[in-house]
């Protein structure tokens, strides 16, 4: 800082000094957010590069904040508006400090001064716009509502039939990356943009390698899907690579140890689970005609890559599952009698056969203690369980059987197919169960088997100097 300058201040003090020194006198409160929104402009202004003509930053950190913030309250806009212009005051006023240091002379006209925020900013005479990327841009055209974007992408997803937690995640990635991008007109939108937003995730919100790749991938749909054109040459982008990580195995032991510390519901899905060798999701989705007690068979629909495939139903579960069924039909027929809409049908059933929801085939097995909202249709149903609820399941129990190593739903899924392997079990039979693509995928577990390979011995055993 300039020898003579004013103190660095808090956000609140600052707002209330040059209110005060204005003559102007606002609560406490309310000042603290004028100065949260000052600090959060010159934050947002710095990540995305120095400014160059204050009135553009300041229109674009207010297209920002109306799409960070859904639906802002016409206070709060009127609110922001007030911190940008509190805040080019206070850089007029340290401009006219300045002059009046050096001539001896100035107009107190020009803005309250002896006040700054946290940083000085640079200001110019200059009428580019400044992309968050921090190079000037020619604007091209009129910068596109982030709105209408979002609603195009959602359009475009819905009709590639992707899940609803793709289109979820896909959703808060493309947004994530236009906020990060800034106000640009559709024209100016290019790779470059997608180069800097992914070494923006990797280099500074150092982000897993699987959730970096995830990002290329809803960004590469938007530019196909939503904009009808490609990125562009992205071959010198820093990209996350995997490694190979081996998946964490509970022996028959703890496997045994966890599930006795289970019970009710979330026990009886934990089992099936661990017995069938199946995903979370694919036992939460699991609809009452895809259980076959005759042949003692699941039909998994619509797994991972929207396959289905067959798998074991155990025959330790055949007998809690007929008593679990039970209840269901009672919920059912109480939902029936409450005029509760039908349970939510894939593709277009829902218009080829109505009433095919309302039918006890097409329940779920593992329903949701309350009704909700279909996020897509707009009715109030029965959903399935929400996942959150396996996960805090699978923790207590976790801690209850004393069981140090991470635990997941999924961990039963690996200890299944291991379990299976170390019994001898075919390795193409296991693939088949678990619906992996390649056999190379199954293959991992035999990294993590008891006897891996062959059951060969370490040559210090027959050295025998136990």
């Amino acid at each position: 800082m300039e020898a003579g300058a004013p103190p660095v201040l808090k956000p609140k003090d600052s707002v209330r000094r040059l209110l005060s020194a204005a003559g102007i006198g606002v609560p406490d409160k309310e000042a603290y957010w004028l100065g949260f929104h000052m600090e959060r402009f010159v934050k947002h202004t710095r990540i995305h590069g120095e400014l160059l003509d204050l009135p553009t930053a300041s229109e674009n950190y207010l297209i920002f904040f109306k799409n960070a913030v859904p639906a802002p309250e016409a206070w709060q806009v009127i609110q922001v508006k007030q911190a940008l212009e509190l805040f080019a005051r206070g850089t007029e006023g340290w401009r006219w400090l300045k002059a009046k240091e050096s001539t001896g002379s100035g107009s107190p006209a020009a803005g309250p001064g002896g006040w700054v925020l946290r940083y000085r900013v640079k200001t110019s005479g200059t009428n580019a716009i400044i992309a968050p990327g921090g190079s000037a841009i020619s604007p091209g055209g009129p910068p596109v509502d982030l709105a209408v974007w979002m609603d195009k992408l959602q359009r475009a997803i819905r009709l590639n039939h992707y899940s609803i937690r793709t289109e979820q995640s896909y959703l808060e990635i493309v947004r994530r990356f236009l906020l990060y991008t800034g106000p640009v007109a559709e024209d100016a939108l290019d790779g470059s943009h997608v180069k800097r937003f992914l070494e923006h995730l990797a280099l500074e919100k150092l982000v897993a390698a699987s959730t970096q790749n995830q990002a290329f991938s809803a960004i590469l749909f938007f530019f196909k899907r939503v904009l009808g054109r490609d990125m562009g040459d992205l071959s010198d982008t820093m990209r996350a690579k995997r490694g190979r990580q081996l998946p964490v195995v509970l022996s028959q032991v703890q496997i045994g140890q966890f599930l006795a510390m289970t019970e009710g519901t979330t026990g009886l899905m934990l089992r099936l689970i661990y017995g069938a060798g199946l995903r979370l999701m694919e036992c939460i989705r699991l609809r009452t005609k895809e259980v076959d007690f005759q042949r003692g068979t699941l039909l998994v629909r619509a797994g991972k890559g929207n396959k289905d495939r067959m798998v074991m139903l155990p025959e330790a579960l055949r007998e809690p599952l007929r008593q679990h069924f039970e209840r269901l039909k009672v919920l059912w027929t109480q939902d029936k009698a409450a005029g509760v809409s039908g349970v939510w049908l894939p593709g277009a059933l829902d218009l080829k056969s109505p009433n095919a929801g309302r039918e006890f085939g097409w329940q779920w097995v593992f329903p949701a203690k309350g009704l909700s909202v279909d996020p897509r249709s707009g009715l109030t149903r029965r959903h399935h369980v929400h996942d959150n609820t396996l996960h805090k399941a699978v923790k207590v129990a976790a801690e209850r059987a004393g069981i140090a190593v991470s635990v997941s739903a999924h961990t039963l899924r690996h200890s299944f197919a291991t379990h299976l392997l170390e019994a001898g079990a075919d390795i193409r039979t296991v693939q088949e169960l678990l619906g992996h693509a390649s056999v190379e995928t199954t293959q991992i577990y035999t990294h993590v088997m008891q006897k891996p390979g062959l059951g060969v011995k370490s040559p210090l055993d027959a050295l025998g100097l136990g």
